[in-house]
């Protein structure tokens, strides 16, 4: 049995709409000791998102409703602080057709995950100090939500 830490828990705000990668995806979190507060809506995020502490975004990038892209924009006018970790079944590749750009080294998770991945990935983004951390969107280029 682990002892109890001294930290408190840090927050993660978990989206996916895939109420499976949901379910899973807090119940690891949780056993590795984040607080975690999860939905399948993006807007319902955004809602979540103004109370209480937040560290860190882990969502979908392909969502219905809201891409994880605009998700993470929106909540970053709100909490600039928070770091985005995002997560697609798609590669990387596929998800700069989301105009999602990254730095080479910033943390991106690809579903399926395991717990290991999963939770190797988190600690990573939570720990990421680039200034380009932030996802990075051409002007030139269409919303494509």
């Amino acid at each position: 049995m682990a002892a109890p830490s001294s930290k408190p828990a840090e927050t993660i705000l978990l989206v996916d709409d895939d109420p499976e990668v949901l379910s899973l995806a807090a119940d690891i979190l949780r056993a590795a000791g984040y607080a975690v507060l999860s939905t399948r809506d993006p807007r319902e995020a955004l809602r979540i998102s103004r109370a209480g502490p937040l560290h860190l975004l882990l969502t979908d990038v392909v969502m219905p409703l809201m891409s994880g892209r605009r998700l993470a924009e929106e909540l970053r006018s709100i909490r600039p602080e928070v770091k985005v970790l995002f997560m697609s079944a798609y590669s990387i590749e596929t998800v700069k057709d989301y105009l999602i750009l990254l730095a080479p080294e910033e943390p991106f998770l690809v579903k399926p995950f395991t717990m290991i991945e999963l939770k190797s990935k988190v600690r990573a983004a939570l720990e990421y100090h680039s200034p380009f951390s932030q996802p990075r969107v051409s002007p030139d280029e269409p919303d494509h939500d």
